[in-house]
């Protein structure tokens, strides 16, 4: 049995609640995080998760994932268990390449800078297979994904964190 694996990522972004939040729940910034890496799609006229009928643990939509952009890698039914608008969100989505997916998205304030917020990425995931390679490549791409959100969102005190 594959085991399951956590990651967490966290980064201090310098700008208001309501402008992160603004980004992470659009597919233009959930495009931006991804490129070049992944590519997800989603269906014509949808623009951010606000404009979707959130009904917790039923499918929003199903998601084609393509690596570099071309190479199409998995399929995701995008679901939400938990969406608390300007704080964060809790994804467990069903994929062809995972026994478990969890994805949950968080924003909290700093008490003494309302000019930043942590957004914190926890990850939760049983790949079907090859797991060493699989958590290798996801927490590339976090990585990734939160390196474009400090520069998006440049902050004199940003900087990374990840652990295992």
């Amino acid at each position: 049995m594959t085991p399951m694996i956590s990651l967490h990522f966290e980064s201090r972004l310098g700008a208001p609640r309501e402008r992160v939040w603004q980004w992470i729940t659009s597919l233009r910034g959930i495009s931006a995080e991804l490129s070049p890496l992944l590519r997800m799609t989603a269906p014509k006229g949808v623009h951010n998760i606000a404009d979707l009928e959130f009904r917790p643990g039923v499918r929003l939509f199903r998601s084609r994932v393509y690596l570099f952009g071309i190479l199409p890698i998995d399929r995701s039914d995008l679901t939400l268990l938990e969406l608390d608008p300007g704080h964060g969100f809790l994804e467990q989505s069903p994929m062809l390449s995972m026994r478990l997916w969890r994805h949950e998205r968080r924003i909290l304030a700093y008490p003494d800078d309302a000019s930043a917020v942590r957004l914190i990425d926890q990850l939760t995931f049983t790949p079907r297979w090859a797991p060493g390679l699989v958590r290798w490549f996801l927490r590339r791409v976090f990585l990734h994904r939160h390196a474009v959100l400090r520069s998006a969102f440049a902050s004199p005190l940003a900087s990374p964190s990840a652990s295992r």
